[in-house]
């Protein structure tokens, strides 16, 4: 404090003047509107296919395993690599999950294991009259070469920007991790692999995916503590507590309800309901609250086919829909800017109910009277985890602003052709991505 103070005297008597700090650029307040329902990894999603009945960024499918694995360490990639780029191509990410069991579709386990003696269950259940099996799920072979193709298939698309999100599959109907009515309470016979080879491959996933987001269907003591989501299949149907096999009473009993703020929660819209949940009145036999269903999930997607198929949605269903769609996710708002020679610093908010997942990177760029980007700068900036609530400040210097320059922001998608994040803010350009901050 002393030597400020002299530092201060020193100054005035060498100019006559006391020192006066220079001003800060000023605050300035941006507009909001609602951000658009197709922003990226997140909103109501269709199975892969080319729709245009209902505004989204991404697609879902399943593939067997048998076609990717035909040997222990031998990987066929063919017929991701196919869905991946027709999905890419529609300027959408992909959302997956391979299965070895799918009621009423053709077995998807791997031939060789077949082939080497595999022993497997026929069923009559969810329609299937034996036309998928069920293997010997604690084999120590189909155990090691889940381990293989987990590792093989991080090894290729971790961090592959087609890829939104992977639900883990393999175990289980639907590849879902249950094997219900075979469950040991229902009937006698418990089809599930044993606790320690369900950890296996949860541990095996959590090492090979250390980009790409992963969701599990059920929070279990053994995936609690990894760097795993959630998806909520019955979602708006078993989602609500507080049976103890709902979705929510799952997360509640494993102490996982605030695990949302790191990582993903999505899942299906339960199908029984998607094309009567948002009429008016509703004419669903059963069903739960959609909005408190987000509210306690903060899911950020959700499957919902019938908003695709056919003519979809129309009139208020489709306005009902479509603000449901918006509803999942984040919804980031730049509420202030200030804009100066060498500094730009923002406030973001967040209006959704989850963070947005992934770390894209932010840029800056001068545009002129045209609107032709002159300059653009990196700013070490991410909108990765800003969580709902209190904003978010963010600063960063620039050198070289061209004078009269029109200062933007844009978050880029990594995808190739990929639908960039959009702000909630009435100088959001919804085609290009910049956000118009002066």
């Amino acid at each position: 404090m002393r030597r400020a103070l002299v530092l201060a005297l020193a100054l005035v008597l060498a100019t006559g003047s006391p020192a006066v700090a220079k001003p800060g650029p000023t605050w300035k307040p941006l507009s909001y509107t609602a951000a658009p329902a197709d922003n990226p990894l997140k909103g109501f999603l269709p199975f892969a296919g080319d729709y245009q009945t209902f505004p989204h960024s991404m697609e879902w499918f399943y593939l067997p395993l048998r076609d990717i694995m035909t040997g222990p360490r031998q990987f066929r990639w063919d017929a991701i690599e196919k869905q991946l780029d027709a999905i890419a191509a529609r300027g959408h990410q992909s959302a997956f999950r391979i299965y070895l069991d799918y009621p009423g579709r053709p077995t998807g386990i791997p031939q060789y294991l077949l082939d080497q003696g595999l022993v497997t269950r026929p069923y009559p259940d969810f329609g299937n009259n034996g036309v998928s099996v069920a293997p010997d799920w604690n084999d120590p072979r189909l155990i090691t070469s889940l381990e293989n193709f987990i590792t093989a298939l991080g090894r290729r698309y971790d961090g592959d920007p087609r890829i939104g999100f992977l639900t883990l599959g393999l175990i289980g109907f639907w590849g879902e991790w249950h094997t219900w009515p075979y469950d040991g309470t229902t009937r006698p016979e418990n089809w599930m692999p044993s606790t320690a080879n369900l950890t296996r491959i949860l541990n095996r996933y959590d090492a090979a995916f250390r980009t790409t987001r992963l969701l599990a269907r059920y929070p279990s003591p053994q995936n609690k503590n990894l760097n795993i989501g959630y998806h909520d299949d019955s979602f708006a149907f078993e989602t609500l507590p507080a049976q103890s096999w709902h979705f929510v009473q799952r997360l509640i009993d494993e102490g996982v309800t605030g695990k949302w703020q790191r990582e993903p929660v999505g899942g299906e819209l339960r199908p029984e309901i998607q094309s009567c949940l948002f009429e008016d009145p509703i004419s669903c036999t059963q069903y739960e609250d959609y909005t408190e269903s987000v509210a306690q999930t903060h899911a950020s997607w959700l499957i919902n086919h019938a908003a695709f198929a056919g003519e979809g949605y129309t009139g208020d269903e489709y306005q009902r829909a479509l603000s449901a769609a918006r509803s999942l996710g984040y919804e980031l708002t730049v509420t202030q800017a200030a804009v100066g020679r060498d500094r730009v610093s923002i406030r973001v908010a967040n209006r959704g109910t989850a963070p947005f997942y992934y770390d894209w990177p932010v840029e800056l760029a001068a545009a002129d009277r045209s609107g032709r980007i002159v300059r653009r700068w990196t700013t070490g900036w991410s909108v990765a985890g800003i969580q709902p609530g209190p904003e978010t400040t963010l600063s960063a210097r620039i050198k070289g602003v061209p004078s009269g320059a029109r200062i933007m922001l844009r978050v880029p998608n990594p995808m190739r052709g990929g639908i960039p994040l959009r702000f909630a803010n009435s100088s959001q350009n919804i085609r290009t991505g910049w956000l118009t901050l002066t």
